[in-house]
């Protein structure tokens, strides 16, 4: 679950993006992958994805609302939830060295 206490308030102003993402004409099965999918289908299901969110006219935004509430789950802003990861120790790790 993302973290509620970091999500935006419910001001319509804040989540309008959402309304033109490119997502919400393709199956919410591309963007979350099935219990236990692993190896070669996970990786062809991601990219799919992320080919659907290469084409979004608010990529960033849906980059940025993901890791800004640290989603757990899904390709969101073409970032899968290992990306996420990723991020989140490589932005650990500058914070520890300053």
């Amino acid at each position: 679950m993302a973290e509620i206490s970091l999500l935006p308030p419910p001001l319509a102003d804040l989540w309008d993006w959402q309304l033109s993402g490119a997502c919400r004409t393709v199956s919410p099965e591309v963007f979350f992958h099935p219990e236990g999918e692993r190896g070669s289908a996970r990786k062809r299901r991601d990219e799919q994805a992320r080919q659907v969110c290469l084409g979004c006219p608010v990529l960033n935004e849906c980059r940025t609302h993901a890791l800004q509430v640290r989603e757990p789950y899904g390709v969101w802003g073409g970032l899968t939830e290992d990306d996420r990861m990723r991020t989140y120790d490589r932005q650990a790790r500058i914070r520890q060295a300053s």
